[in-house]
């Protein structure tokens, strides 16, 4: 999942980028609201963290820009502005949910997770393929109820495959992924991980299948 987060505050836009960078997400981060049309023009993204206190082009232009534009990207508005008729210009402008400064980051990351299911229509939050089991919430990935400890990339390869079991997954798909503006991920790193999880679900009943020329898919096995 790609996330755009546009805050100028340094302190605070580094600390998001860095923690949902934690939680799996490629994470970009731009610091003015003019810039926004520029950066959605160049890339998909799954969805946007967006201050409304913004230098260059404010907020709530911001979102009824790329509302205007046809995007239907989720919007999360992150701002200190608490008024009753705060909240609801900015869910009239096109907004799908909205958070007051200052936010435990624990509830951040579930509404994001909650706008994430909402948007891909995966309304449940356990995925399952075979013996294996993943947690959407709690971000854990279990083999036979018992948990499997994973690095966070290894985890959101893995889930990106649980998510289409039986599918192939290109490695650029893998790469735009997991990729962010100042993150060097490239194809080789990408086989790194998948050969890191062949051998973590070592004997769990499934694989990782190389699809040549285009990419892997997760395979379960089947007894003869």
């Amino acid at each position: 999942m790609r996330v755009l987060v546009i805050e100028d505050d340094a302190t605070l836009g580094h600390a998001l980028q860095e923690f949902l960078g934690g939680q799996g997400y490629a994470v970009d981060w731009l610091q003015s609201g003019d810039r926004v049309e520029g950066a959605l023009a160049g890339q998909i993204y799954d969805l946007l963290l967006l201050d409304l206190n913004l230098p260059g082009l404010p907020g709530l232009e911001v979102l009824r820009r790329v509302r205007d534009g046809g995007s239907q990207v989720p919007v999360l508005i992150l701002t200190a502005r608490d008024g009753l008729d705060d909240r609801v210009a900015g869910l009239d402008a096109g907004a799908d949910d909205y958070v007051t400064k200052p936010f435990e980051l624990p509830e951040l990351a579930a509404r994001v997770r909650a706008l994430a299911r909402r948007h891909t229509g995966q309304a449940q939050t356990i995925l399952e393929c075979g013996p294996l089991s993943f947690d959407t919430v709690g971000r854990q990935i279990r083999v036979d109820g018992k948990r499997l400890a994973l690095s966070v990339r290894e985890l959101s390869v893995l889930e990106m495959l649980m998510a289409r079991p039986g599918r192939v997954v290109t490695k650029q798909q893998i790469v735009n992924s997991l990729s962010a503006w100042d993150a060097d991920f490239s194809e080789n790193a990408v086989e790194v991980y998948v050969y890191r999880l062949r051998k973590r679900l070592d004997g769990t009943g499934t694989s990782i299948q190389t699809v040549r020329g285009f990419g892997y898919l997760l395979d379960i096995d089947r007894a003869p």
